[in-house]
């Protein structure tokens, strides 16, 4: 993935389903991604070799649509990026739709997975809306293409596949504001509307895609521990909570590297 610098953006940034687009053979309709149907997965017959180049057409494709936008990506575009011409390039691809579903699945998926096992940690609320943070953080330090594509571009997802993505989107949501909701309940944010701080939350982390590079000098964990500082301090009922937060973050780190190791 190549490295994020710091620019202007264009105008217009714990699993989904990932399968794909079954498209018409139309040209136009290829092309605009209508009338998009479940994909049927892998064709019958096609090995390993065959994932490994979709996932490379993936990964050129998410490049593209995040620094032309998906509506400014054509598909001849796709073909001179990856070298394929258009019937290789469908062989793989079934539809450009198909790739935002893609992409789109691969920023959520994992982060789902990851949201239902913090949520289940025996831990306090605090502690839990921090690892949350990082997992955040870091899923936009690995793929920040990706990221980008999928807070921008969801909006030309179509039929069933938007209405699957607004599913997991708010399935995601909702554990975060179970979690806010919680923290509130014990009494360690102050009472306030929930809406509001889980606002600030998902905006301030969010916003760190705007301007992230990744050999910028801060990792995940240095940011969310920032982050959860200044908005942990702002919803705190009481002072000094924060840094019990972070103190139990460490111990749970240091008890997962050794059980690592």
């Amino acid at each position: 993935m190549f490295s994020r610098i710091v620019r202007t953006r264009r105008d217009v940034r714990t699993r989904v389903p990932s399968g794909g687009v079954a498209m018409s053979t139309t040209e136009d309709q290829r092309e605009s991604g209508s009338s998009p149907k479940r994909g049927r997965g892998r064709p019958q017959g096609h090995g390993p070799g065959y994932e490994t180049k979709r996932q490379e057409i993936l990964d050129i494709a998410t490049r593209l649509f995040a620094a032309q936008g998906y509506s400014g990506t054509s598909v001849a575009s796709l073909t001179r990026a990856t070298g394929l011409g258009k019937g290789a390039l469908y062989h793989y691809i079934e539809s450009k739709e198909n790739l935002l579903v893609e992409i789109s699945a691969q920023v959520m998926g994992p982060l789902i997975d990851t949201m239902r096992d913090i949520v289940a940690l025996d831990e306090s609320a605090a502690v839990r809306i921090r690892i949350v943070s990082e997992a955040l953080l870091a899923g936009i330090a690995q793929r920040p293409d990706h990221v980008w594509v999928y807070e921008h571009d969801y909006r030309y997802l179509t039929g069933v596949n938007r209405t699957r993505f607004l599913q997991r989107r708010l399935e995601f949501e909702g554990l975060v504001f179970r979690l806010v909701d919680e923290a509130i309940e014990q009494g360690t944010f102050r009472k306030s509307d929930v809406r509001l701080l889980v606002f600030q939350f998902f905006n301030l982390h969010k916003g760190t895609i705007q301007w992230y590079q990744r050999d910028g000098g801060w990792t995940a964990g240095e940011l969310s521990r920032e982050y959860c500082r200044t908005l942990f301090n702002g919803f705190a009922s009481t002072a000094g909570s924060f840094e019990q937060v972070e103190e139990r973050v460490d111990r749970l780190r240091a008890m997962k590297a050794r059980s690592e190791g």
